[in-house]
């Protein structure tokens, strides 16, 4: 009679195959991650430079030069360095910040409507600013100083409101919608009850517009910005963590409801920032974020997300002034024609497999 021996069994190593496929898989990843940014920032390079050389006036690449050095060339230099210039820096600037403000909400609350404009927060600063055009007759750095302010205390109450619990990425989007219509509802409230014309100041802000593009504005703003990318940066790490769920990311030693806080405070401010500068220009940051994970490969990152925002607002403002002869469009209206459409097939193809609503 003979007795079976059984052998041990040791750990199952995978077919050499599948082994490669992944080590694969990891390489082009890696490749991705660093060929998309670097194609995106070239764009955002070539498009500043398309955006200050060209349009109704052209410079050349040496008068471009010699005007930067100190040169000082009639007409032309006030052109360049009073008006194209600063106008391309703040472009550049708010689309980071929409484009990194949308990505930070849209990651952390795991929704893709969870965009600065469309959960109040840009609508906020609307609100504020309508009221101090319309009942203080407001203007210049007063506007953008009260449009910041109105910002984060909505954007304050919006928390404190969808709190309860801990903060539900559904509960603080339908909060932020409720705030939106109501903010929406005073400022055509104040619009109907003053004159044409500071109706008229009132529509130019709040279509979001670079016409107002100031060297003195691009300073605050490259202020804001320097403090808030930073944090940011650091804040990334516990951003993917949160992406994969609260248990989750308690697992991998992050605090969630301070991780969850700090992110919150940092995207407030970088859309507060950037809407204070140009006003709510619509749909940048929203449009960012998905666009940016499309072109990752599903995976997306802020830098990704802020390079986009950057591009869509640069090319957005240079086809504005430049589409329609004797016509200039501002940005908003370009960037809301685009957002409309985008909008309404993420919410049918959301839909179609069972994640919208």
């Amino acid at each position: 009679m003979s007795t079976a021996v059984e052998t041990p069994r040791g750990p199952r190593t995978p077919p050499a195959g599948a082994a490669e496929a992944v080590r694969a898989a990891r390489r082009q990843g890696r490749r991705r991650r660093v060929l998309v940014p670097s194609l995106l920032a070239a764009s955002v390079f070539v498009l500043f430079a398309v955006y200050v050389l060209l349009g109704t006036y052209t410079f050349t690449i040496p008068d471009f030069f010699r005007i930067l050095f100190g040169e000082q060339i009639p007409g032309a230099s006030y052109i360049l360095m009073e008006s194209k210039l600063p106008r391309a820096v703040i472009g550049t600037l708010i689309g980071v910040g929409f484009g990194i403000a949308g990505a930070v909400f849209q990651t952390l609350l795991r929704n893709p409507l969870a965009s600065p404009d469309i959960i109040g927060i840009s609508y906020g600063a609307s609100a504020s600013a309508v009221c101090a055009i319309v009942l203080f007759g407001a203007a210049g750095t007063t506007v953008s100083v009260v449009a910041l302010v109105g910002a984060l205390v909505v954007a304050l109450a919006i928390y404190l409101l969808s709190r309860r619990g801990g903060v539900a990425g559904y509960r603080l989007v339908l909060v932020g919608i409720g705030f939106a219509a109501v903010m929406q509802a005073l400022v055509s409230y104040l619009l109907t009850r003053t004159d044409i014309r500071t109706a008229s100041e009132a529509l130019v802000w709040l279509n979001g517009s670079l016409n107002n593009s100031s060297w003195d504005r691009a300073a605050v703003l490259a202020a804001f910005l320097l403090v808030l990318l930073p944090a940011a940066a650091v804040l990334a790490r516990s951003l993917r963590g949160l992406e994969l769920g609260d248990d989750a990311a308690a697992g991998l030693g992050i605090r969630v409801e301070t991780a969850r806080l700090a992110l919150i405070i940092v995207g407030v401010g970088l859309a507060a920032a950037a809407t204070a500068a140009a006003g709510p220009v619509a749909f940048i940051a929203f449009l960012s974020g998905p666009i940016a994970r499309r072109l990752m490969g599903g995976e997306g990152t802020l830098l990704t997300a802020g390079l986009v925002g950057a591009c869509i607002v640069l090319a957005a403002d240079f086809v504005g002034a430049n589409l329609i002869p004797g016509v200039t469009l501002p940005v908003g209206v370009v960037t809301g024609a685009l957002g409309a459409p985008f909008l309404l097939w993420l919410l049918v193809t959301s839909n179609r497999v069972g994640q919208g609503g």
